[in-house]
């Protein structure tokens, strides 16, 4: 199974070192190192790696914790594909997808976020969802001036962005794992600045809600 881990750990030669170690040592094979944040001494990131099916969450989640100094944020599934440029393959994708743009937006960010799932509303309801969405979507009030993430009632975590020129708001959701960083929101802000750039995008999205 493909996982995301997030950790922090002392910034300093050998840390990561024996975050590998464990990590090897579970049969993991690591795919992809981001660094989210440094300062204060301390590093976080997130790692993807490939692990062995028999190998559980908690048991990885505690092979690390083992390690000095080292704090696990979160461990969960995740479909993306590393190594790769996602963001650049999905607006490709995107510039010729005609009435389907936003459909092929919010199908795609749950894999380019380790998320479980996306939706856009407009004032009278759910435009569009992806499949792992609930069937009631309820998004949280107010919409916020920018994207912004946060935790709701109930420990899901989000993030609620206002698309402005549709009349849209777009709510990205985890249920497993930590939530969203701050990098991932910069993230899907310039995303979302660019697809709302593209010349057709405005045009497909007034077809769907006529």
């Amino acid at each position: 199974m493909l996982l995301r881990v997030r950790i922090t750990l002392p910034d300093k030669p050998g840390s990561l070192a024996q975050v590998t170690r464990v990590l090897g040592a579970a049969g993991t094979d690591i795919t992809q190192v981001t660094v989210l944040e440094r300062g204060a001494g301390r590093a976080m990131d997130d790692l993807t790696v490939h692990c062995p099916d028999e190998v559980s969450k908690q048991a990885l989640r505690d092979g690390l914790e083992s390690v000095p100094e080292v704090t696990v944020e979160g461990v969960w599934s995740t479909r993306e594909a590393p190594g790769t440029y996602p963001e650049l393959e999905i607006l490709k994708y995107i510039t010729t997808a005609g009435d389907r743009a936003l459909n092929t937006l919010v199908d795609s960010l749950p894999v380019l976020f380790s998320a479980d799932w996306a939706a856009t509303a407009a004032e009278r309801g759910v435009v569009y969802a992806s499949w792992r969405a609930p069937e009631q979507v309820a998004l949280p009030e107010p919409v916020p001036p920018r994207p912004t993430a946060r935790t709701l009632e109930g420990g899901l975590h989000v993030i609620h962005a206002p698309l402005p020129p549709l009349a849209l708001t777009l709510l990205l959701a985890r249920t497993e794992g930590p939530a969203f960083h701050r990098i991932e929101v910069h993230r899907l802000t310039r995303i979302l600045e660019i697809f709302l750039s593209l010349p057709a995008t405005e045009r497909s999205v007034a077809r769907r809600l006529k």
